[in-house]
């Protein structure tokens, strides 16, 4: 059972995302995104219950890119393109294709990298562009507007392609960005943070998609903090610094590798 339950997890993450998009082919958005979401959640699991159980290999690794790849990658590309881009079908399945690649392609970077010692980004505490999971979360902000607010704007298939090509972008670029290892709030933070998480869980009881959409766009305003933050480092650490141990592999949100 050691080695079931990580690998389980990861193919519940799998089957959620594929399941967006059958709820997408049938015109129901709003469970399409919240099916995407969940697998979000579940692969945020998968490699930390690796490490509980001290069941992390390579075969879950595999597994774990690779159900990225769909859930992440497709899931959200086909789900925005039934939602709106299939409006204008030339421009708008360019977009969902960009997407689509460009999160595979992220993913394939991710896993040539892993055994290489000489990675700045990784070694100072950042990723390397946008990681999938957020990836697919950034792409849906039109969709959570939309939802929220019924307003026809948000749906447009220009500006919803051009959003999807610079989320495409982003994913692939080689823009530090803060990782969990980032995020330690001092001590004197810590009780206004876990009263923080709890408002949050409960705006997303009360408005999901207003909440949502705050929270992604958040997320787009630590991006350039967490650019002045590695630039920073940098130049307070000139020499390089020391390789990342290779017993401990992280997946790219920086979390525990490998489910087996």
């Amino acid at each position: 059972m050691r080695a079931i339950v990580p690998n389980a997890i990861t193919a519940a993450a799998l089957c959620s995302g594929l399941t967006g998009i059958r709820f997408a082919i049938g015109g129901d958005f709003d469970r399409a995104v919240q099916a995407v979401i969940l697998a979000g959640l579940l692969d945020g699991i998968d490699g930390r219950a690796a490490r509980l159980l001290r069941a992390q290999t390579r075969f879950g690794a595999e597994l774990d890119s690779l159900a990225d790849a769909i859930s992440f990658g497709v899931g959200p590309a086909l789900i925005v393109y039934l939602w709106t881009l299939h409006q204008v079908p030339s421009v708008g399945w360019m977009a969902a294709l960009a997407f689509a690649i460009c999160c595979v392609l992220r993913l394939a970077r991710f896993n040539a990298r892993l055994d290489m010692q000489d990675q700045p980004h990784k070694q100072a505490g950042f990723l390397t562009g946008v990681p999938a999971p957020l990836g697919a979360a950034l792409a849906f902000l039109p969709m959570y507007l939309w939802i929220a607010s019924g307003r026809s704007e948000f749906a447009n298939p220009i500006v919803v392609s051009g959003w999807m090509a610079l989320i495409a972008f982003l994913m692939i670029s080689s823009v530090p960005t803060l990782g969990w290892s980032r995020l330690r709030p001092p001590n004197s933070l810590r009780l206004g943070m876990i009263a923080l998480v709890g408002l949050i869980v409960a705006a997303l009881l009360t408005e999901p998609w207003f909440t949502l959409a705050a929270i992604t766009i958040c997320y787009l305003l630590l991006i350039p903090v967490g650019l002045a933050a590695y630039v920073k480092i940098r130049r307070q650490a000139p020499h390089p610094a020391t390789p990342a141990p290779e017993s401990e592999p992280f997946d790219e949100q920086g979390a525990p590798l490998g489910p087996s």
